[in-house]
């Protein structure tokens, strides 16, 4: 129902049978997403793109998944600041303290910020501005904060918010 271009990139080591013949006029790529297109005529399967496609000065936004903390307590999760070190306190340092009323409503209630999963979420920066580029080693300097660890892929793309200019 809509029109899309698949990007690939990197070599892959291995691939299953169904993914060889999917990508077999294009060569094994690693990692494959697939956008959406107003027209595909101009593109040519085993076209290349490249940093190119950006200028300096652009305004992008950049998705990746955020790090992984695993299981996390309510400090690291939600910035709760713990219990008092004293006063009898000698074991709850790190708790979330009380996590509702009494009768009534004899529930926790949705949406309470506990303890439990933490990170491996997608993740969007919006309004990160091109710095500069490097066409020779295909580097795109972005000013800002990227989500993911390092050597994370990112998705890099032009932001259709218009915001201020910078002072």
């Amino acid at each position: 129902g809509y029109d899309a271009v698949q990007l690939g990139f990197e070599e892959a080591k291995c691939l299953n049978k169904p993914q060889e013949g999917h990508l077999r006029h294009t060569g094994k790529s690693r990692f494959l997403r697939e956008f959406r297109a107003s027209s595909i005529d101009a593109v040519q399967v085993g076209q290349r793109f490249d940093v190119t496609l950006f200028h300096e000065g652009d305004v992008v936004d950049v998705t990746g998944t955020s790090k992984g903390h695993g299981f996390s307590g309510t400090i690291k999760r939600h910035n709760f600041h713990g219990g008092p070190k004293t006063h009898g306190q000698s074991d709850r340092h790190r708790a979330p303290g009380s996590i509702g009323a009494g009768t009534t409503p004899g529930k926790v209630l949705k949406g309470r910020r506990m303890a439990g999963h933490y990170g491996n979420e997608r993740i969007t920066t919006q309004g990160l501005r091109i710095v500069k580029i490097d066409p020779e080693r295909n580097l795109l300097l972005v000013r800002g904060a990227i989500p993911g660890p390092n050597k994370g892929v990112v998705l890099v793309k032009r932001s259709k918010k218009v915001l201020r200019k910078e002072a």
